[in-house]
C-alpha cells in the first residue's frame, strides 16, 4: 500500500485537539506554584507539589499506549481515550482552583493542611486526565502520517500547542483587566485564575470534540498495509504475542535511549523555570518580600509569569520557523544542540534581570529550547520506531520527560538551599547548566539515517 499524503486540513484536524489540551496543560504549568503557595506552601517544599505531574504521566501515558494500540471499535483507536480524558479534565478544572474556598477541618497531616490536600488529588486527577487526552494525539501521527509528512505534522502539532500555551497563559491578565478580582483573603485562590480555568476547561472540551469528529482513523487492515505489518504475527488487537515493555525497552532503537538523554537535562531544567519563575519575578521584579503570598506583589508577578509564558510560547512559534533552516546547515542535532544553548542563555539571564519587561528578552529565548524540545525528538524517535506498538513505544518514551522533572522536584528543595542561599532566581541559573549538559548530549543521538 502506497503511503499517501494527508492534505494540511487532515494534518490539521488530526491535531486541533491539541490546542484544548494545551492550554489546560498552560494553566497547570503557570499556575501551580502560585495556588500551592497561597494555599500556604513553603518554597522549599514548592518543588514536591510538582512530582505529582510527571509520576502520572509516566504511569497513565505507557498504558494509554499498550492499550490503545489494542483498541480498534467504531469510535477509533486512540480518540476513545481523547474523549474520556478530557470529560475527566473538564470536571477537575472546575474543582482544583477552588481548593481554598471549601470549609475543611483544619488539621494538618504530614506538614499539609486539608486545603493543601484536597489541591493535591485534584492535580493528580487533573493530571491523569490531561495525560490521557494528550497522547492520543502523538499516537494519531504516528499511526496515520507517512515519514514524509511526519515533520510537518509535528510543526503543526508544535504551532498549536504554542498557541494554546499563548492563550492559557495569558488567561489570568486577561480576566485581572476585564476587572476580575486578581487578590482574595489568605488561603483563598483569587477569581482571576478560577475563572482562566472555567475557560480553559470549555475551551478544552470543544477542541476534543471538533478533533473527535472530524478524524477517521485507520482500521486493522489499513493500518497493517500502511505500515508494512505481517496481519500472520499480527498487531494491535489481532497480536498473536504480546511483548512487555522490558522487552520493547530492550529491542528499543538507540535512538530512543539517546534522545532520552538528552531529555533528562532538557525536561528538568524546565520543571525549575515552571515551578521558581513566579517566586524570582516576584522578588526581582515585584519587590515582593516573602512574607505573605497574599500580597498584591506576589499574585502581580503571579499574572506577569502567565505574559513571560506567553513570550516564551510565542519565540517557540518563531524560533520553530527557523528550525527547518538550522536544520538544513547543520542538521537534526546541530539545530537541537543551538536551540538548547540558546534557551540556556535565557535562563541565565532572568537572574540578572529587574525590569519585568526586559524579562521579554529572556524568555523568548527560552522559546528557541523549547520548540526544539517539541519537534527533534519525536521526529527523530518515531522515524526509527517500526509501526508494531508504536503507542506503547510513545508511551514508554514519554518516560524521559516524566522522569527528569520527577528527579528535578526531589532535588529543588535541597538544590534552593544548598546550591542558591535560598534565591530562587539562582534555581534558573541550574536550568541554564542543565541545558548545555543537554546541548552537548545531543551528539551522542544516533539517527536512522546515520
Amino acid at each position: 500500500m502506497q503511503k499517501r499524503n494527508l492534505s494540511f486540513g487532515q494534518l490539521f484536524n488530526l491535531s486541533f485537539g491539541f490546542f484544548g489540551v494545551q492550554i489546560a496543560y498552560a494553566l497547570q504549568s503557570a499556575n501551580i506554584s502560585r495556588i500551592f503557595a497561597t494555599l500556604g506552601a513553603d518554597p522549599h517544599t514548592l518543588s514536591f507539589f510538582w512530582i505529582l505531574p510527571p509520576l502520572m504521566g509516566m504511569i497513565v501515558q505507557p498504558l494509554v499506549g499498550k492499550y490503545s494500540d489494542k483498541t480498534w471499535n467504531r469510535l477509533g483507536r486512540r480518540k476513545p481515550y481523547l474523549l474520556v480524558g478530557a470529560l475527566i479534565a473538564v470536571a477537575v478544572m472546575a474543582l482544583l482552583p477552588n481548593a481554598g474556598n471549601f470549609t475543611f477541618a483544619q488539621s494538618a497531616f504530614l506538614g499539609l493542611n486539608a486545603a493543601m490536600w484536597f489541591g493535591l488529588f485534584s492535580l493528580m486527577f487533573l493530571d491523569t486526565s490531561i495525560n490521557i487526552a494528550m497522547q492520543p494525539f502523538k499516537m494519531m501521527v504516528g499511526d496515520m502520517v507517512n515519514e514524509e509528512q511526519k515533520g510537518t505534522a509535528y510543526a503543526i502539532q508544535s504551532a498549536l500547542c504554542n498557541a494554546g500555551s499563548v492563550v492559557g497563559y495569558l488567561f489570568p491578565i486577561f480576566f485581572t483587566w476585564i476587572g476580575i478580582a486578581n487578590t482574595a483573603p489568605e488561603g483563598v485562590i483569587p477569581d482571576s485564575v478560577k475563572w482562566s480555568f472555567y475557560a480553559g476547561a470549555a475551551i478544552l472540551i470543544l477542541c476534543s470534540l471538533y478533533t473527535f469528529m472530524t478524524v477517521k482513523e485507520l482500521n486493522p487492515q489499513e493500518y497493517a498495509e500502511f505500515h508494512g505489518i505481517d496481519k500472520a504475527k499480527g498487531e494491535g488487537s489481532e497480536a498473536k504475542e504480546e511483548k512487555g515493555f522490558l522487552t520493547l525497552l530492550k529491542e528499543a532503537p538507540s535512538a530512543f535511549w539517546t534522545v532520552g538523554l538528552v531529555q533528562f537535562f532538557c525536561w528538568a531544567a524546565f520543571m525549575y523555570m515552571w515551578t521558581y519563575s513566579i517566586g524570582s519575578i516576584a522578588v526581582n521584579c515585584f519587590g515582593w518580600d516573602e512574607a505573605s503570598t497574599a500580597a498584591m506583589e506576589y499574585q502581580n508577578a503571579g499574572d506577569w509569569v502567565g505574559v513571560v509564558f506567553c513570550v516564551q510560547a510565542v519565540g517557540s512559534l518563531l524560533w520553530a520557523m527557523i528550525l527547518p533552516l538550522l536544520e538544513k546547515w547543520t542538521g537534526n542535532k546541530g539545530a537541537y544542540a543551538i536551540s538548547l544553548l540558546v534557551g540556556a542563555i535565557g535562563f541565565v539571564s532572568v537572574f540578572f534581570v529587574t525590569n519585568q519587561y526586559v524579562l521579554w528578552l529572556s524568555y523568548a529565548l527560552i522559546g528557541a529550547a523549547w520548540a526544539a524540545m517539541l519537534a527533534l525528538p519525536f521526529t527523530i524517535v518515531t522515524n526509527a520506531i517500526k509501526g508494531g506498538n508504536m503507542g506503547y513505544y510513545l508511551g514508554l518514551f514519554n518516560c524521559t520527560i516524566c522522569v527528569p522533572q520527577i528527579v528535578a522536584a526531589l532535588c529543588g528543595g535541597l538544590l534552593l538551599k544548598y546550591v542558591c542561599a535560598n534565591v530562587q532566581a539562582g534555581m534558573l541559573v541550574v536550568a541554564g547548566v542543565l541545558l548545555v549538559l543537554g546541548a552537548a548530549s545531543v551528539f551522542l543521538i544516533k539517527e536512522k539515517e546515520d
